[in-house]
């Protein structure tokens, strides 16, 4: 019987981690997977794809802000940041706070693409920093201004459809303030 319990043991290891491949590590997937089961069936599929994918935007937008702070060379690439923690860290608490009212479930660490992003950033410093994430945060805002003016149209929710809709002239905001401090590194 002594024996077989080494053996007892690699197999059910094996079994376990075998079970745990099959399952997503992404909080982002994850997050889409719980709205897929809650909300398959309803009107609402789309703002919880929505809604995921703003908390993933956000996410990126602090911890990118808070490495700049650390990173940046440029005092305007710092208030920049400064701005982007401050801003995208109220945005994401209002979010949090309508979707667990709705019962969506949002990521809450980044999701790979954008770990791969803030990999990336983490590797630049000095100048090469403050360009690579001026250009990161304006590419980014781009993308995230086109998101939310396409679910302000989209989102059957009244109310993630007006949280949405107001978001939008702060970011576009952000991206004027973005192109300005690109223009400002190179």
């Amino acid at each position: 019987m002594k024996a077989f319990a080494p053996f007892l043991l690699f197999v059910t290891l094996f079994l376990c981690s075998s079970c745990s491949k099959n399952k997503p590590d992404d909080s982002t997937e994850i997050a889409e997977e719980q709205n897929e089961e809650k909300f398959d069936t309803t009107n609402l599929e789309y703002d919880t794809e929505f809604a995921v994918s703003a908390a993933d935007a956000g996410i990126l937008e602090v911890q990118v802000g808070t490495l700049a702070l650390t990173k940046a060379t440029s005092s305007i690439v710092k208030q920049f940041a400064q701005t982007m923690i401050d801003d995208h860290t109220k945005a994401n608490e209002e979010l949090k706070d309508l979707s667990e009212g709705k019962n969506i479930t949002l990521p809450t660490i980044l999701s790979e693409k954008h770990k791969k992003k803030v990999s990336d950033l983490e590797e630049k410093s000095g100048s090469d920093f403050d360009k690579e994430y001026s250009d990161l945060m304006v590419k980014d805002h781009k993308d995230v201004v086109d998101m939310f003016k396409k679910a302000a149209d989209k989102c059957n929710d009244a109310e993630l459809k007006a949280w949405t809709a107001g978001k939008i002239s702060a970011l576009e905001h952000h991206l004027s303030m973005a192109e300005n401090v690109k223009k400002q590194v190179k």
